[in-house]
């Protein structure tokens, strides 16, 4: 079930990338892809009836969830939201420059400095 819901999401953030001229609307299906992403890796790591893996006395060894997944996609999400402010601040400075976030726009206002 939950691949589904990946498969679904990274379809809705290629289509946004694909059919959007908007930059920060495709800035934002990439961030749908991303998250989609990160949910599939945690789904890897997902143990049904799975424990923390925090050792004690008491927990039995061989019921822990594994770590790495949650680590890796911790790590990921941090570098996303770097991303997406780096990018978001790159939108900022060409809608002051050319009044626009749409490519085409941008494009023809390009061409006609040029």
């Amino acid at each position: 079930m939950i691949y589904y819901i990946v498969f679904i999401l990274i379809g809705i953030g290629l289509y946004g990338i694909v059919s959007q001229k908007n930059l920060f609307k495709q800035l934002v299906s990439l961030t749908i892809i991303d998250t989609a992403v990160n949910i599939f890796i945690v789904s890897l790591g997902y143990l049904q009836g799975g424990e923390a893996p925090i050792y004690s006395a008491v927990t039995p060894l061989a019921n822990f969830v594994d770590p790495l997944p949650q680590a890796l996609v911790l790590t990921a999400i941090v570098i996303g939201v770097g991303t997406l402010a780096v990018a978001s601040m790159l939108l900022v400075h060409i809608h002051e420059e050319y009044s626009s976030v749409d490519a085409e726009e941008i494009r023809a206002a390009k061409e006609v400095i040029e």
